[in-house]
């Protein structure tokens, strides 16, 4: 694994010129479109400079980049458009497939490349060119939705309550200032949503002359993938999704599920282990004890981040320890020990993994795509109490006050009323049903997006074959050799991938401390 940590990447929970691919040349007519110069508004790919992070990624020096340009909002022609930007990065075999892999990252607002050293260390190039595509408003991409107003309230709400009436005032006027910023600029708020990103990846197929290609998204990934697939099936080989968001479940209630089953199946795996269970032998008591203590009566501390330098203020409360464990933080292995060193009085793992949260990579986070799509796709039809409802439903006993706020979302429905954009929902939450070859890949500790939602998926794809990797959470694949492995096989053979290896698995044994 390279330097960036997945654990890191799931927590959030995620591109030399490009005149032509090494293995599908763009075509004489294209090119010849190309230097003819279409009008502003007509999809054109135009080759450019790879991005340069400040971490380097190796990959990126052998990628052909560049940047697709299409219309903001192609519902109102003649408007203005958006350059989103592209790499290709070479397959590592000499002889290639003719159908590269296309990826669609996490998020939505994620930095999509800062995923491809995971992409890499998966090896989804080895037989194929793998494309990676920044979704429209991400980091890279004219214009950037990112909100560093939100990011510097983050950097301060690791001393606050997690649902602090100071937390919720400061962040929506860090929202309100992100949009007044983004809308003075001539933002659409309005274009950025699943719609729009399907279409732009149908431009992008298009404008690169690639006659079949393959699909590889995971959780929002996941999302936009199945609109791809139903809104813009031509020229699809095969999809794999990882992290299942069905399109037509995925609303700010359903976070609720996912996190209950998550955590049950973590729980459930340490007691199937002997020495986890005796040395933890009831764990959905302790963490609902913890969750009502620290809710009564919050611990601050100072703390010295992860990442070193001077102690910060945090404040550990009951919301916070939940969404420190959606956010895989610590991870579940060390989950069983970490609740119970909490409850001899020892807060430092959760303590810490909380105060990383004071360092923020400012302005690399595109807040305004997530709000987007989470205010016109996700949270229409429901209510806070719809949320609260959904919350007693999942975790029975807890305090209000934690149940209230979305996992990883808080004060969403506020933050919608200042984001204003319009209802989609009924655009948007409709089921994918395609004969397309399909490859779902689950797994059972993922908390963000629970793995037997992948079932109802399954059942609209005819030719699917769906998978649950045991112990991995979150992004299944750069975690796990087998799921690489099926993954590989599947790409070979879209409708008969090996899955042998997934037989046999069983969660790495959890950790142990002494009592």
């Amino acid at each position: 694994m390279p330097k960036r940590s997945i654990h890191a990447v799931t927590a959030a929970a995620a591109l030399a010129c490009l005149a032509a691919f090494v293995t599908t040349p763009i075509s004489a007519s294209s090119a010849a479109a190309q230097a003819a110069g279409p009008s502003p508004a007509a999809p054109r790919f135009v080759p450019g400079a790879c991005p340069k992070p400040p971490e380097p990624i190796e990959a990126l020096s052998k990628a052909r980049c560049g940047f697709l340009e299409v219309p903001e909002n192609r519902s109102r022609p003649g408007g203005r458009t958006v350059k989103l930007a592209v790499a290709v990065i070479p397959a590592a075999a000499e002889k290639p497939s003719a159908d590269p892999v296309v990826f669609m990252a996490g998020g939505p607002g994620a930095d999509t490349f800062d995923d491809i050293p995971f992409l890499m260390d998966s090896r989804l190039n080895k037989h194929r060119d793998l494309i990676v595509m920044a979704q429209r408003g991400n980091l890279y991409d004219q214009p950037n939705l990112a909100c560093p107003e939100v990011d510097r309230f983050n950097e301060q709400a690791v001393g606050l309550g997690y649902d602090s009436q100071r937390a919720e005032r400061l962040m929506l006027k860090a929202v309100k200032d992100c949009r007044g910023r983004l809308t003075a600029a001539g933002v659409d708020l309005s274009a950025y949503n699943t719609t729009e990103n399907a279409a732009d990846f149908a431009d992008l197929r298009k404008a690169l002359d690639i006659p079949k290609w393959n699909v590889y998204g995971y959780s929002y990934g996941s999302n936009l993938a199945l609109t791809y697939l139903r809104l813009h099936p031509e020229g699809v080989r095969a999809v794999a999704i990882d992290s299942v968001t069905p399109p037509q479940v995925a609303t700010l209630p359903w976070g609720w599920g996912s996190a209950a089953e998550g955590i049950h199946n973590i729980f459930q795996a340490c007691a199937a282990q002997p020495a986890c269970k005796t040395r933890y032998p009831d764990l959905p008591r302790m963490l609902t004890e913890q969750v009502r203590k620290l809710e009564a009566h919050p611990q601050t501390l100072n703390v010295t981040p992860p990442s070193g330098g001077k102690p910060v203020k945090v404040v550990l409360d009951g919301g916070a320890l939940l969404n420190l464990i959606v956010a895989f933080t610590p991870r579940p292995k060390d989950m069983p020990a970490a609740l119970d060193e909490l409850s001899r009085g020892n807060p430092k793992r959760f303590a810490q993994v909380r105060a990383a949260g004071s360092v923020q990579n400012v302005g690399a986070f595109a807040h305004g795509l997530t709000n987007s799509i989470a205010c016109s796709e996700w949270a229409p039809g429901y209510s806070e109490s719809d949320v609260l409802k959904a919350g007693r439903k999942a975790f029975p006993g807890w305090p209000d006050t934690v149940l209230a706020q979305v996992p990883q979302l808080p004060f969403q429905y506020p933050v919608c009323g200042i984001w204003n954009v319009p209802d989609r929902a009924k655009t948007q939450r409709v089921a994918t049903v395609s004969s397309v070859p399909a490859l779902l890949v689950s797994g059972t500790f993922d908390v963000k997006t629970g793995a037997s939602w992948a079932k109802g998926v399954a059942h609209n794809l005819s030719r699917s074959t769906a998978i649950r990797v045991p112990g991995i959470g979150h992004w299944v694949v750069p975690q796990s050799p087998c799921a690489q492995r099926v993954l590989a096989s599947f790409l070979a053979r879209p409708t008969a991938p090996d899955t042998s290896c997934v037989d046999d698995l069983e969660p790495e044994p959890f950790t142990i401390t002494p009592k």
